[in-house]
Order: structure tokens, then C-alpha cells, then sequence
């Protein structure tokens, strides 16, 4: 679980992007969704560590990302939207050093390098790769070990569709073993099936639907509204 106490935010002093949020994400698939600029993707970066808050505090299984870092960030995995990787370590390198922070075996690190068809790129350093293949290699890391918090930034963009097939069975399989799992996205249609949870993002203010209807088209309906920040037509959801 991850959860925000009244958490503030800004990158310049006097203008906040958060104000005193206070939100919980529990174990299941949560979608965070509004328009550009609404404080979603700075959400996510929060709860990853990026961005240190102001003021109030963000804590992973109960331990502040700021007081007990290495307790927090152990079971935490975060894949932005513009991946940032060591630019002149090669993929294999990057592998084979989060399978040693994981305690995973090596051997994974070929394993997932062949899952994501990296495999003929594995002594590439990173500034030689397209933007895909950055993508595919930072889900690679992802894959290595079993984080129980994933953050995920517009995890689909600029994957090949079978990539795409097994990140959503990935997620799938995330959420159904008890992880938290929190998606950023423009492109809310891919993961329908599997969210459970809704937090539309308006000026850095979060409004939560959970759980969502069953009714597909009923879910459907609160997660266009809540793309939109189109609030008011929603009634009632807390």
C-alpha cells in the first residue's frame, strides 16, 4: 500500500501542485487519470521517491519514503514515461546490477533481456538505443524480482502490440498476487479489465471512484468522465 498524509508540492515556491492530499493506494490495479497538467504524473513521482514533498509524507507498506528509505523503496518499482537509464552502461549491465538489489539470480537478467527481444542489444550501451527499446528495457528491470508497488507512467506508449500483451498479462498477474499497482495513462481503454480503483486527478486535487461498477459499460462511463476532469457529472462516488 502506498498512502499520501496531507501532502503539498510544487517545483516553484508559491505555486503548489498538491495541496494537502491525502489518499490511499491499496493492493489491485488503481488508474490515476485527468487532463494535461493536472498534477497526475507529479502524483506518481511522489510515490516513487522522485520528488521529495514539501510538506505532510508518503509512506510504502508503512515506512516514509523520506525517514525509512531503503525499507520503502526495497518493494517499490517505478517506470516513468521517459525513461532514464545510465546512459553508457549497456542493458545487460543494468540487468545484471537490479538482479543483484533484488537477490535474483543472474541468469534472469538473460531471461528478460530474450522476453522483451533484447536480446541482440544486450552490449548496447543505452544512448545507441530507440525509444522503444529504452522502454522495453526499463520493463525488463521491472520484471526482475516480484516488487509489490508498481508505478507505472503511460506504460504502453511506444511498445510493439505482443509487448503490449505482456505487460497487461504482467500487471494481470501483479494485481492478482496481491501488489499495488498504479497507472498513469492517457489510454485508459487497455487496462479497464483489470482496475479496480479510479483517482481522477483536477488541479492537484484527487477525487477517488472505488471500487468501479462491474458493469463494463458503467466503468467505462466514470473512466472517460474522470479523463476528462469532467467531475460534475459523476454525482456522488466517495
Amino acid at each position: 500500500m502506498i498512502r499520501f498524509d496531507d501532502v503539498s508540492f510544487g517545483y516553484e515556491k508559491n505555486r503548489p501542485i498538491l495541496s494537502a492530499v491525502s489518499l490511499e493506494f491499496p493492493a489491485g490495479v488503481t488508474l490515476v487519470l485527468g487532463v494535461n497538467g493536472s498534477g497526475k504524473s507529479t502524483l506518481l513521482k511522489l510515490a516513487a521517491g522522485v520528488e521529495c514533498p514539501d510538506s505532510g509524507c508518503v509512506q510504502v507498506d508503512g515506512f516514509g519514503l523520506w525517514t525509512d528509505e531503503v525499507a520503502a523503496r526495497r518493494s517499490l518499482a517505478y517506470l516513468p514515461e521517459f525513461p532514464d537509464l545510465s546512459p553508457y552502461a549497456t542493458i545487460e549491465e543494468i540487468l545484471t546490477l537490479v538482479c543483484r538489489l533484488r537477490e535474483e539470480p543472474p541468469v534472469r537478467a538473460g531471461q528478460v533481456l530474450d522476453l522483451f527481444g533484447l536480446k541482440e542489444a544486450a552490449d548496447r550501451s543505452v544512448r545507441e538505443l530507440s525509444l522503444g527499446q529504452k522502454r522495453r528495457a526499463t520493463f525488463a528491470a521491472a520484471f526482475i524480482g516480484t516488487p509489490a508497488n508498481i508505478l507505472l507512467d503511460e506504460p504502453l506508449e511506444a511498445l510493439d502490440r505482443w509487448i503490449q500483451a505482456e505487460v497487461l498479462a504482467w500487471i494481470g498477474r501483479l494485481a492478482a498476487a496481491g501488489a499495488t499497482v498504479v497507472i498513469v495513462s492517457h489510454s485508459a481503454e487497455p487496462f479497464l479489465g483489470l482496475a479496480s480503483r479510479a483517482v481522477g486527478m483536477r488541479q492537484g486535487r484527487p477525487r477517488v471512484a472505488a471500487p468501479l461498477p462491474g458493469a463494463p459499460a458503467d466503468k467505462a462511463g466514470i473512466i472517460d468522465a474522470l479523463a476528462r476532469s469532467d467531475w460534475e457529472i459523476l454525482g456522488p462516488l466517495d
